[in-house]
């Protein structure tokens, strides 16, 4: 058996304040075993609901690896929290400054140091009214193409029935049920090389990515999802 990655005091910090989340919910977990329980891996995954974090950090956990989270600026400033985000190993996402290329660079130091990193590259919860994945950034992809790693989709779908993020309204009852289905390894070995200065292929692998991540999505909700979703256009 594999033993449990070291993650430290701060990593411990997070996983005693995430594991309570997911008692919100009933967990079930599809073919886990596809996650590498060592060396580095680049997790995809969809985004519906603020406690994604939290779940999917537990969900990662469970599969014996310390997860380093790409999020947003306020996550890292959050009281508390944000402590616990950076001294775990988080990686906070500086949008539109000058610093936005750090983000990308810690993510690459992570990936070649062996780590596991989740990233949603929709960047927020999408805005879709049924919950399908938007139009997503394109950083996944370029960490994707320069990092000769196992890229993994992963869905997850129930965490918005017990937190919507727009109406900020808590449904802990009754219970709900919260899925991860993982997919297998997307095959990226016609990209290795490819210029990640072409905004045309990182757009490319992005959808091809996400277009994984959305078919688990449809497998787990037993819904055909849409050809193309439009809702929020993403450079």
């Amino acid at each position: 058996m594999a033993r449990r990655e070291k993650g430290g005091f701060w990593v411990g910090a997070a996983a005693a304040m995430f594991y309570p989340a997911t008692m919100l919910g009933r967990r079930v977990y599809l073919n886990a075993e596809r996650i590498p329980r060592e060396g580095a891996a680049l997790l995809v995954l969809n985004h519906v609901s603020h406690m994604d974090p939290a779940v999917d950090a537990v969900f990662v956990h469970r599969q014996k690896r310390v997860p380093r989270f790409l999020a947003k600026e306020a996550v890292a400033k959050a009281p508390v929290f944000g402590k616990i985000f950076i001294g775990s190993g988080g990686i906070p996402v500086y949008r539109g400054t000058t610093a936005a290329g750090d983000s990308l660079r810690a993510a690459h130091q992570a990936l070649q140091e062996g780590k596991i990193v989740v990233i949603y590259p929709e960047g927020t919860i999408t805005r879709d009214p049924e919950g399908w994945p938007k139009r997503s950034y394109t950083g996944a992809a370029r960490l994707a193409i320069e990092n000769d790693v196992p890229v993994i989709p992963i869905a997850r779908w129930g965490t918005n029935y017990i937190f919507n993020g727009y109406t900020k309204k808590l449904r802990p009852f009754p219970r709900r049920t919260v899925t991860h289905k993982v997919g297998q390894r997307i095959d990226l070995s016609g990209y290795r090389g490819a210029s990640t200065k072409s905004a045309s292929v990182l757009r490319e692998v992005t959808e091809l990515m996400m277009a994984e991540v959305t078919a688990l999505l449809g497998e787990i909700r037993q819904e055909q999802p849409p050809k193309k979703n439009t809702t929020e256009e993403n450079s």
